[in-house]
């Protein structure tokens, strides 16, 4: 492949992170087991992908789990004396349950019942059975499971709701989530010898699960992972609204990869009808693709399709010993690498179709265009333009949020008249949209007499240093300013664009952008593990709100646990991060494991922001 000039050849091995759903199936198990005899099991819709990675049908049968139903908060119709609830912690589907449990009480019919919260219960939902008087009538449990590996160096807590809950609601209640996923992986996988962190919801996480740890029991082991590095969401939200254009991130972005699988339809699998595929490194097509900029794929598949054309052609020939030994030995992995290429040669062409319309070209134009801070006022246009002909009400709000933030926020006039264009072609019900943009700092009106933000700072650190810092969280939600301009140039993020850029050879994590862009979340990652913490680096934490820490932990071993480097996204990150950094680490001799709370998008984050949630 064309990235191998760069890769250093000690690259230390990953650990196994099977474990996580061995123990996951283990205590599910058990609590299945504390209900015995026949049962059914209710499952939460959003837990049944994350279950059937970690428990299939025929081992919940074999634990006497008679029927299994979706979640559908509704009357239910089984005939089972036992029920068992396998549910996220919310407090709508508690209710549900409560209906159920009372609507048997006036039939006069009793069973048993067992609620299973994951990953853990709230204290809201104890509250909720009291209150609905059926506390006394159902046994709750927790299984912890938290972590989901989705791939050798991708593991989801898939909380999608994490980012709105956390950063719009204000709501922390999966913080210790968070801290809870981390003390685990650190019982199972360190102790850590460095962990860097920024933001304020790394910064509880962190402490929550250092609670954790001054609780639990100490032990010495050999480490598998040496350093972790936490990081908000929120600290970089221009990357996400970014088109992904790494094969991996646009399948995501087209097709929506689900756990770690994506349904193709019968445009790409050329037969009548669609086909479930898993998606991780077990793919040896995909995982030579995976990484790689959508403009090289092509060639790439095409000559992969000639090196098997010549593998199948061997056999002309061959005398009956020899054929004999090819058919045990070679057919069947050749028709599995058939079978595959002609799948993601199908899907590279459907993508294909979608991608060269002359609406992504001119989108990514604008885009790449914001990112430079270049021809803003043609950008405007551009978006303008895209609202009137109504092309997709989340490409046009992710637009205008690229450009608020791009920007520092739209000059008053703009935002005015873009916003009533977007209400008149997409519904005068986004209005609240608008409004959950404007709270996280994502689409914004820049106020009067923004420009003097170096005045502001040098007011802004006076004052601090008078309170002792107790100002600096009021001021710090008040100014939710994006300083993506003066970051992007403190830390180069977008290269020189006078020098061709080869996307078949990438010089550095820009090819995820086609050359435009460096992802700000990846950058800072590259220079505090190049310092080794955040000296130097303070104008850099100052423009991020701060939040920022690098703690020495207990393993101070030199060997090569130390070069595994543990990523958490908190409120979620995306394929083109995860190529980047696994580009990263190639370069510099580490491996990067990424911990997130869901794997998100630029549709599944403005999504978040619309209002059907309510």
């Amino acid at each position: 492949m064309a990235h191998s000039h760069s890769i250093r050849r000690d690259c230390p091995e990953l650990p196994d992170f099977s474990l996580l759903k061995r123990l996951a199936r283990d205590q599910l198990i058990y609590l299945l087991e504390q209900l015995p005899g026949k049962k059914d099991l209710f499952i939460d819709a959003d837990l049944m992908s994350p279950l059937d990675r970690i428990a299939n049908v025929t081992t919940l049968k074999q634990h006497e789990v008679d029927k299994l139903y979706k979640v559908e908060h509704k009357p239910i119709v089984s005939s089972s004396d036992q029920l068992c609830f396998l549910i996220r912690p919310r407090i709508r589907t508690v209710k549900w349950i409560c209906d159920v449990v009372n609507a048997d009480k006036s039939a006069g019919r009793s069973r048993r019942y067992k609620i299973i919260f994951s990953p853990q219960k709230f204290y809201a939902c104890d509250a909720v059975l009291e209150e609905q008087g059926i506390y006394g009538d159902v046994t709750t449990d927790e299984w912890a499971f938290y972590l989901l590996p989705l791939d050798d160096d991708i593991i989801s807590l898939e909380l999608p709701e994490f980012f709105r809950d956390n950063f719009l609601e204000g709501d922390q209640r999966w913080v210790r989530t968070a801290g809870s996923a981390l003390h685990l992986l650190h019982t199972l996988y360190g102790p850590f010898s460095r962990v860097y962190g920024i933001g304020r919801c790394s910064k509880m996480a962190y402490e929550s699960w250092r609670e954790q740890v001054e609780e639990g029991e100490k032990k010495a082991c050999q480490a598998e992972i040496g350093k972790v590095f936490l990081i908000d969401r929120d600290v970089d939200l221009v990357t996400p609204l970014c088109s992904q254009v790494v094969y991996e991130g646009l399948v995501d972005d087209i097709f929506r990869i689900k756990c770690g699988c994506v349904e193709f339809g019968p445009d790409v699998t050329s037969s009548d009808k669609s086909l479930k595929v898993m998606l991780n490194s077990q793919d040896k097509v995909f995982n030579e693709i995976r990484n790689e900029h959508f403009s090289n794929v092509f060639g790439f598949l095409s000559q992969k399709a000639k090196n098997l054309q010549s593998a199948y052609d061997k056999r002309r020939g061959m005398d009956i010993q020899q054929m004999k030994t090819f058919v045990s030995e070679e057919l069947k992995g050749l028709k599995q690498e058939h079978r595959l290429l002609s799948l993601h040669i199908g899907a590279s062409e459907s993508m294909m179709k979608k991608k060269t319309k002359q609406d992504f070209q001119e989108m990514l134009k604008t885009e790449h265009s914001l990112l430079e801070g270049f021809e803003i006022r043609e950008c405007i246009n551009a978006i303008e333009e895209h609202i009137n002909r109504q092309v997709s009400n989340v490409e046009s709000l992710r637009l205008l949020c690229l450009l608020s933030l791009t920007e520092n926020g739209l000059l008053p006039k703009d935002y005015r008249s873009l916003k009533a264009q977007y209400l008149q072609s997409y519904g005068v019900e986004h209005l609240l949209t608008f409004a959950n943009l404007k709270q996280l700092g994502m689409l914004v009106e820049q106020q009067p007499g923004e420009t003097l933000t170096v005045m502001d700072s040098k007011v802004g650190k006076l004052v601090n240093e008078r309170t002792g810092g107790k100002l600096n969280d009021a001021f710090s939600s008040l100014a939710k300013k994006s300083n993506f301009r003066a970051l992007s140039r403190r830390l180069n993020l977008v290269p020189k664009s006078d020098e061709e850029y080869d996307l078949r050879v990438p010089r550095d994590m820009a090819y995820i952008f086609s050359g435009a862009y460096i992802p700000l979340s990846c950058k800072l990652i590259e220079q505090v593990l190049e310092r080794d913490g955040w000296t130097g680096l303070e104008e850099v934490t100052r423009m991020l709100n701060g939040n920022e820490f690098a703690v020495t932990g207990s393993n101070g071993a030199k060997n090569d646990s130390q070069r595994i480097i543990l990523v958490m996204f908190l409120g979620g990150c995306t394929f083109s991060e995860i190529s980047a950094l696994r580009f990263l680490g190639r370069e510099k001799g580490y491996k990067f494991i990424v911990v997130t709370t869901a794997i998100t998008n630029s549709a599944r984050l403005l999504d978040a922001m619309l209002d059907h949630h309510m």
